[in-house]
């Protein structure tokens, strides 16, 4: 489970920030969480970004040996990070990126296919450049605790 948890609260990283595009002035005034569609669009933003890392060829071993269960509870605690992360109600229970990925020797090329994927889905939902701007300065900043190994 510890290795499919980590690999949730990657996917949530790298969610981190967007999904509905905003092109109009008021889009501009609202928050991040407001601007990506709420609740369902990160929802729906990370059932489908998760289903990418659990069965890519590299990184699905993560998600190797985890419940059903395990699984419903990675996706729940991403979908609660990303929604309080862009300014949403939801309040995240989960281990902070550092603690959650220690150990799991994530590396550079891991990182860079899961930004890949993270991209797919944002192009597949077309997330606005505004708010891809945004997610990428998120992730630059917690790219530091997920990758172990150069």
């Amino acid at each position: 489970m510890k290795k499919s948890y980590t690999c949730a609260l990657l996917a949530l990283a790298f969610v981190c920030a967007s999904i509905a595009p905003a092109g109009n002035v008021f889009a501009q005034n609202q928050s991040l969480y407001q601007r990506l569609g709420g609740y369902d669009a990160i929802a729906a933003v990370t059932d489908d970004f998760i289903t990418r890392l659990a069965t890519d060829k590299q990184l699905g071993r993560f998600f190797v040996g985890a419940s059903d269960n395990s699984k419903k509870r990675i996706r729940q605690l991403v979908v609660d990070q990303l929604c309080a992360a862009t300014g949403g109600p939801c309040v995240y229970l989960g281990r902070d990126m550092k603690t959650a990925h220690a150990g799991l020797a994530i590396t550079e090329d891991d990182w860079n296919i899961a930004v890949k994927h993270l991209l797919d889905t944002l192009t597949k939902f077309k997330v606005g450049k505004r708010e891809q701007e945004e997610l990428a300065t998120a992730l630059t900043q917690l790219k530091t605790d997920i990758v172990e190994k150069k």
